[in-house]
């Protein structure tokens, strides 16, 4: 019996090989794939909240990487690689390099120039990076983690609360977020951070 996976709206779909991936042969479902996840998750966070990383190292590839391989490691063989096929959203895979020097050179010219305010840097990064998609699934997640670790690390500040969800269910406040995403695409980031920041 394969993995059968429900995606909800603004969720990336796996193909064949990237589902091959996956290390606890057990999972069949979707809901077991999210607890698996969540646990995942978790260890990453408690690893970031016992580091307290400097913004020369969180603005790196090789960070980017860590942190998703530490909040998928467990459940992905791929964890922490970039995507290698075309997805849904994203730009072309082949971009996600040169894509992603680009926004970390504009998020140290936005910190050292103080460009816009702490919050907004933070999710000016995190809109960016999720809409490069750097790997085949967790993006959504992974750039919330990011913004947050930029808010606690270079910012000094408290972490966002997001509405107190991870948003892998298809509720009121996942729906908000899609919104919110969707507005942040057309230029209005505004709402996206006030959504972060409650």
């Amino acid at each position: 019996m394969g993995l059968d996976l429900e995606y909800q709206e603004g969720q990336t779909p796996l193909n064949e090989e990237e589902k091959e991936g996956l290390k606890i042969k057990s999972i069949t479902t979707q809901g077991e794939l999210d607890q698996f996840e969540q646990l995942n998750i978790e260890k990453a966070i408690e690893w970031t909240i016992s580091k307290k990383f400097k913004a020369e190292r969180i603005l790196t590839e090789k960070f980017i990487k860590d942190l998703h391989k530490k909040m998928y490691d467990d459940v992905w063989k791929w964890a922490g690689e970039f995507r290698n096929s075309e997805k849904n959203i994203g730009i072309k895979w082949t971009q996600i390099g040169i894509e992603l020097n680009y926004l970390l050179d504009d998020t140290r010219y936005w910190i050292q120039n103080s460009t816009f305010s702490p919050e907004e840097i933070a999710i000016r990064f995190k809109h960016r990076i999720v809409s490069i998609h750097c790997f085949p699934n967790g993006n959504g997640r992974h750039s919330r983690l990011m913004s947050d670790i930029i808010m606690e690390s270079v910012f000094g500040e408290e972490a966002f609360h997001w509405q107190q969800s991870n948003m892998v269910k298809a509720d009121q406040t996942r729906n908000e977020y899609i919104a919110c995403l969707k507005k942040a695409d057309n230029g209005d980031i505004n709402p996206l951070i006030e959504f972060a920041k409650n």
